[in-house]
């Protein structure tokens, strides 16, 4: 373990103590902590609290030098990949139309729906499939992306229909399919990489499932 991976477990512990530097050491040996996986002595100081920062996301990659093989057997089961994308794409279909409802009625296209959008992907992948495989990070991201061309898209039938005074399922039925990649091109500008990016990042980042410093330290008990 590093020093890092230790101090997790030290600044937890009753046992703990600093030296004139601030610098925690362990009271019982008056030295840095030497534990690789597990301290024997490690007792719980619980009344330190949990604040909101301590909970961090976590790929399978950190989670195989923090949890064992066999915790994360477990954790490999409780994953659900059908749940979370159907459940991430209806919601990037809702953020979409939203988006459109939006653009058409304030004619004006707000990029930062974009964020907002692959926050809510990424957020629901996570709490519907609880995933720490690699999948769930680039499906988050995958249908964040989609989901945004289709909020262009909506709004573009939505600006046809208001201008040809239809409806808009009537607009999408009609419309020139072989029209639309010239006229979100017309549409598009520059800045919409930058919010497509952290739509993209943020469907990615935010899908994995979460643990909390504490859900860490009992997850490695088990």
């Amino acid at each position: 373990m590093t020093r890092e991976e230790q101090l997790i477990f030290c600044k937890k512990c009753t046992n703990r103590k600093l030296n004139i530097q601030q610098e925690i050491l362990c009271n019982l040996t008056g030295k840095e902590a030497a534990f690789i996986n597990e301290c024997n002595d490690y007792n719980m100081d619980t009344t330190i609290e949990e604040k909101p920062e301590n909970i961090t996301p976590l790929s399978s990659k950190s989670l195989l030098t923090k949890i064992p093989n066999k915790t994360l057997e477990k954790l490999h089961l409780e994953q659900n990949l059908p749940m979370s994308l159907t459940a991430s794409i209806v919601v990037g279909i809702i953020g979409a139309l939203l988006w459109a409802i939006i653009a058409v009625t304030t004619d004006y296209q707000i990029g930062y729906i974009a964020i907002a959008i692959g926050a809510a992907v990424g957020f629901t992948m996570r709490y519907f499939g609880k995933g720490i495989d690699l999948i769930y990070g680039i499906s988050g991201c995958i249908i964040a992306i989609l989901s945004c061309f289709l909020g262009n898209f909506f709004s573009i039938i939505g600006y046809i229909a208001n201008n040809e005074t239809r409806g808009y399922i009537e607009t999408i039925y009609l419309f020139d399919y072989s029209q639309l990649v010239p006229l979100m091109k017309n549409a598009f500008r520059f800045i919409d990489i930058l919010f497509y990016s952290f739509a993209a990042y943020e469907g990615y980042k935010f899908s994995f499932r979460s643990f909390t410093k504490k859900e860490i330290e009992q997850l490695s008990d088990i």
